[in-house]
């Protein structure tokens, strides 16, 4: 299977009858605001991280059109789950940058409302979303009611044994739910082809999901097949799978070294298929980027950056002892003299 593309990486615009897409200015322009300001507050976030002021940060760098593509393809009382790298999706959901970085921050487990943004809160534990989507999109379908469920992973994810029970529930029950993967080649530090001998697509197709491939670093494509699979499934079709083929062009993390096992020259060689980039040149090619918009989109950087680096600072430091109260329903004595035992610690420190 070759991925699809409509937008190659030279800016060349090609239609595809099978992924039909009305590519307009309007369109062009939301994708690219809409990954340019993602990408802004990602560098923001890793410059704090530098700076001592996030304790992790996880870039989406490089992967902002599988992200933008994607998301804006489905409805907005579709339920996400999403992984924990999906900083553009959430930004597209309305998530504001104080609820994204108040986790790296450590100040609480997570930083938003999932049922106010029908985006599920990160997950950082690598597949363990997929059955909570599958179980969802079960009780979902139950409900009988439109809603589809979204799953995003990573290709390190699927080796997990949870993604494997999540394809075969998902297609044994014929949920109503999309998992999209972003292959970034990645995982950790383990190429794509040391962890599998067969794609993706392919291993998704042996369990009964309606599965497909498209080139993740091309926002149209990824829009184009994201809207026609949702539609799909949400008229009865069954769970699918979309392979977004894209790349992690940061490390793993903050914590991590990929010049360690990366080979040489293969930065730059992703790199020449930046998504943004490519949106930029149909954009050029076109005459849709004019002085106007390139100058409305910086001040917004900038503001969103300003913003990122004090809502940073100014977030509040959560209350440890509260979380005491939150692991079983009903508190332990072992449990109760934990507490007791940390509290003691705290006031120890108070002159």
């Amino acid at each position: 299977m070759e991925p699809v593309q409509l937008l190659a990486p030279d800016g060349t615009l090609r239609s595809d009858p099978r992924w039909p897409l009305d590519v307009t200015a309007e369109l062009c322009r939301d994708f690219y605001r809409r990954m340019t300001l993602a990408r802004c507050f990602d560098n923001e976030s890793l410059a704090l991280q530098r700076q001592g002021e996030l304790g992790l940060w996880l870039q989406s760098l490089g992967q902002e059109a599988a992200q933008v593509g994607s998301i804006t393809a489905l409805r907005s009382d579709d339920y996400v789950f999403p992984s924990y790298r999906e900083h553009a999706a959430a930004l597209c959901r309305g998530i504001t940058p104080a609820e994204l970085l108040v986790q790296w921050r450590g100040n609480q487990h997570s930083g938003w409302d999932p049922v106010r943004y029908r985006f599920h809160i990160y997950t950082l534990v690598l597949a363990a979303q997929l059955p909570h989507a599958t179980g969802y999109a079960m009780g979902v379908q139950r409900d009988g009611t439109e809603e589809i469920v979204a799953a995003y992973f990573g290709d390190g994810s699927s080796s997990q044994g949870e993604a494997n029970e999540a394809f075969n529930w998902a297609a044994a029950a014929g949920a109503p739910l999309l998992f999209f993967c972003q292959n970034n080649q990645w995982a950790i530090s383990t190429p794509t082809q040391t962890q599998m001998r067969a794609s993706l697509h392919q291993r998704a197709a042996g369990f009964g999901l309606d599965a497909h491939l498209v080139d993740g670093n091309d926002v149209l494509a990824v829009h184009a097949v994201t809207s026609a699979v949702a539609s799909q499934i949400r008229a009865g079709g069954g769970p699918a799978l979309i392979e977004a083929i894209t790349y992690r062009m940061a490390g793993h993390s903050t914590s991590d070294d990929p010049g360690r096992y990366r080979a040489p020259g293969e930065l730059d060689t992703w790199q020449n298929l930046d998504p943004i980039t490519r949106l930029e040149t149909l954009l050029v090619d076109r005459g849709w980027l004019d002085a106007e918009f390139r100058d409305g989109l910086e001040q917004e950087c900038a503001a969103l950056a300003a913003e990122t680096r004090r809502i940073c600072r100014e977030l509040p430091l959560g209350d440890v002892t509260s979380l005491f109260g939150t692991v079983l329903a009903q508190e332990t004595p072992l449990l109760a003299e934990e507490r007791r035992q940390y509290e003691a610690l705290v006031a120890s420190y108070v002159d």
